[in-house]
């Protein structure tokens, strides 16, 4: 979907802020740039939609280089969403979310249907919100308007340049849970630039790791807490297990109940050294109320039920884990 090919930007004062960058984001991923202050990562997002332009390589957007693009084709197909939330406040909600449409000349009902649409798919009561200005929401409530104005035209790539970083940490946790429910249901292309390590793991399907302009590790958030490729990427992470991770025997420990005569015959078992991931993964497949857990040797060494499974990971959704 997006090709970066030896990309390199320098800027008059010499400064190399990218350098023979190289990476391919896929079609329907949430790709996250990440890295300390001054790597790179908002240069190198600025670059896809020609914000800045590269010194030397080439970006490719389905295999055309952005070059051959007319500038306003190029942006009308990437959705951007700011920092500073950006919204034109002598407009009203739907004025704002129809900026593009009628740019590119949507008849009024289809405008409208768009408008309703993404509203209900962020929460907000089309009804209760269309005709209400920017300066009648919460923070939260702008940031969810920038983030469907971005969607409003239905563009194939949308770019976010750390949206919630401005927000309190409440509605920043529920805004990360909004948007990767939104992402499961639209299946955007997405890249997603943040400095806060957490939210990249909860957000992310791969995470590029930069550090001076250039990709230290990019791989998906599972890989990099498991396998960090140098101390950089190390320290960087620092000591954290997403929960997803854990494995149902560390989850659940004392919770796993002894099996006295549980019979069991061709159902669904949960390895006991599966991921949370796995086991929920498991559940949705199978309509059984109890679980065994088996060892290696498929030797069943406890049970769950499906409501204590579910309970848990309604518990770490809470905390914005992001896998429901």
């Amino acid at each position: 979907m997006i090709t970066f090919k030896d990309i390199t930007k320098t800027y008059p004062d010499g400064t190399i802020a990218v350098d023979q960058f190289n990476l391919t984001v896929e079609k329907g991923e949430f790709m996250t740039l990440i890295g300390p202050s001054g790597c790179g990562k908002t240069t190198t997002m600025k670059m896809i939609n020609r914000l800045i332009d590269p010194s030397a390589g080439t970006i490719y957007i389905n295999d055309k280089p952005i070059g051959d693009y007319s500038i306003h084709a190029l942006r009308w197909n990437i959705g951007y969403v700011l920092q500073q939330i950006a919204l034109f406040p002598h407009l009203t909600v739907e004025e704002n979310i129809q900026v593009v449409p009628e740019l590119l000349k949507w008849k009024k009902e289809k405008a409208e249907r768009r408008t309703d649409e993404l509203l209900d798919m962020v929460g907000l009561d089309p009804s209760i919100f269309k005709k209400r200005y920017p300066g009648e929401l919460s923070g939260g409530q702008q940031q969810r308007i920038g983030v469907i104005r971005a969607l409003a035209a239905d563009p194939d790539i949308v770019l976010m340049d750390e949206p919630f970083s401005a927000l309190d940490p409440i509605s920043r946790e529920q805004l990360q849970i909004d948007i990767n429910r939104l992402q499961k249901a639209i299946k955007k292309t997405i890249v997603f630039v943040t400095h806060d390590m957490d939210e990249a793991l909860k957000m992310s399907d791969r995470i590029c790791l930069m550090k001076e302009g250039t990709v230290v590790q990019c791989d998906s958030p599972e890989q990099l807490l498991k396998h960090p490729q140098n101390d950089f990427v190390e320290e960087f992470i620092g000591n954290r297990q997403s929960p997803w991770l854990k494995s149902v025997q560390e989850v659940m420990k004392e919770d796993v109940r002894s099996v006295h005569e549980h019979e069991q015959e061709n159902g669904a078992t949960i390895p006991v050294k599966s991921t949370l991931e796995d086991a929920y993964k498991i559940i949705q497949t199978s309509d059984q109320t109890i679980f065994p857990i088996v060892d290696n040797k498929q030797k069943i060494v406890g049970v769950v039920t499906r409501d204590e499974l579910l309970q848990y990971f309604y518990q770490q959704e809470k905390k914005g884990a992001g896998i429901l």
